[in-house]
This record gives structure tokens, sequence and C-alpha cells, in this order.
């Protein structure tokens, strides 16, 4: 009886209150919070095909060498101080736009499902610690206060609350707010080469609270991994604080053959530690 006054109540209000999906625009069929329409749902694939076991990277034929296991050159030339990176999906199509309708759209119930479909590439890390402290990648205070939320917060919540649910012997706690920060505000990252990317970041995270995080097994949440500037900047602020280990979760990963080639920046001599934070491009954010 339930279920039936609730079919009828969501057609209703879709007679009463006509929406289409935000993401392809075909009419909804039920009233929702988030006006996305089942199908856009489950046209999320995961990521397939050979990835470096460090960070995620699409491998190439290059990538295999000898006694090197399955990493890009990246990683076997500077290893990251994180563990390992996991995505759900490429930052493309669907995902791309569901993305961008709760980072810039302010659509923030969108963050439970997209958590839940990371949670489940988070449960199936071998290895995974059960007791882990759980840190959302932070926004600037300026940022934060005029966005009205923090993305990877709301991402890190919902991290949480599935993986109970996946994983009942896991314990996951969140970070309490301030645990690391952002001390300055920097340019986007989409805009600039990968050494200017490499000096954007420079510094910029910091952990005031290190006797909450000494010794504790970290993951590292956030939205989109793209160049993993931002992912390598606080594992090492992370783990320069005293984290034992750390992990890094994104609900989207950008790879080198999705880049769309843009602009180059002006040359500059290459360092060992840009092709480190190179993953793909000089478009990349």
């Amino acid at each position: 009886m339930v279920r039936v006054l609730r079919s009828t109540g969501d057609s209703l209000a879709s007679v009463l209150f006509p929406a289409d999906c935000r993401v392809c625009g075909d009419p909804l069929a039920a009233f929702s919070r988030v006006p996305v329409c089942p199908s856009c749902w489950h046209d999320l694939p995961e990521q397939s095909g050979p990835l470096c076991s460090r960070c995620g990277e699409s491998l190439g034929i290059s990538d295999f060498g000898a006694g090197d296991g399955q990493l890009c050159r990246p990683c076997r030339i500077a290893p990251p101080e994180f563990e390992r990176a996991v995505a759900h999906g490429l930052y493309t199509g669907t995902l791309r736009s569901l993305l961008h309708l709760l980072k810039y759209d302010g659509l923030e119930p969108i963050s439970a499902r997209l958590g839940a479909l990371l949670a489940g590439q988070v449960a199936a890390i071998d290895g995974l610690p059960s007791k882990m402290l759980v840190v959302p990648v932070p926004l600037y205070k300026t940022k934060r206060r005029q966005r009205g939320f923090n993305q990877s917060e709301l991402l890190a919540r919902a991290v949480c609350d599935a993986m109970r649910r996946l994983r009942p012997d896991w314990k996951g706690e969140l970070a309490p707010p301030g645990m690391m920060l952002r001390k300055r505000d920097t340019r986007s990252q989409a805009e600039l080469s990968t050494a200017q990317r490499r000096r954007n970041l420079r510094g910029v995270f910091s952990v005031p609270n290190r006797d909450r995080l000494r010794g504790r097994d970290v993951l590292l949440v956030d939205d989109i991994y793209t160049t993993g500037a931002t992912a390598r900047s606080c594992s090492a602020a992370l783990k320069k604080a005293g984290a034992a280990r750390v992990w890094v979760a994104t609900v989207a990963r950008a790879q080198r053959h999705e880049f769309q080639v843009k602009a180059a920046a002006p040359a500059e001599a290459p360092m060992r530690e840009d092709v480190a934070m190179w993953d793909g491009s000089k478009s990349a954010g």
C-alpha cells in the first residue's frame, strides 16, 4: 500500500512539477531531490584496462619494465608518498557532468551516491587497514565560504557511511574540521603547466592537529585526480605531520588518453619532480 501511494505521489509530482534530467535532458518520471534520471545513474562505468598499481594511471606498453611491476613511468621515477590511489571511473561523460552539478551547481545530495560508488573501490583495496582516519582535501576558507560547502567533505562523509555497510569490520573515522588546512588560495590547476602546478601547491597544505594524526593510517578523499599534484602534496603534508600511511580515493580519474591538448605553456626545463607529478597533460586540473 505504501509503495502504491509513493508511486502515485511520484507520478503526480512529475505532472505538477515537471522537470528534466540535468545531465541528459530527458523528462524525469519521479520527483527527486536530485534531478538525474536512472539511465544516467547507470551510465557510470568503472575504469578498465591495465592501470598503474600505485597511482591508477592507464598503462602503456612502455610502462611494463622488467622488475618494475605494473607501475607508470612517473611512479617508477619518483614514487608518491601515498600507498595507492583509486577512482571509480574516468573524468568524462556522465560522471564529469555529475561532478560539475555537485561542485558548481550545489546539488549536494549527489554526493551520497557518488560516495557510495567510490566506497566500492575503496572496499576492494587489498590489505586496506581496518582502522583509518578519513581526511577530505580542504578548500581555502574564502572559497569554502563562497561555495557554502566542500565537495570533498561531502564525499568523505558518504564514503564513510557506505563503507560501514560494505565492510562492517572497517572502523573509519571522519577527521574533525581543520585537521588539514589549505593555507592560501591557489590558482586553478587547470590553467597551469606541470611545473607551475608544482609551485602553485608548494607548502599550501598544513596539518595543525598533529597529535590526532600521529601514527594513523589515512584515507584522503577528493572529487577528481588529474595530474596527481594535489594528491602528492596532501600526502606529503600528512606524512610529514606523522601519518603512518596514506591512501587516496577520488570519484573520477583523468587519464592521459582522455585529455584534450590545449595551448602549451612556455617551455621549462624538465625536472625529476615534474615527471613525477605529470600523469598526462599540461591542461589537466
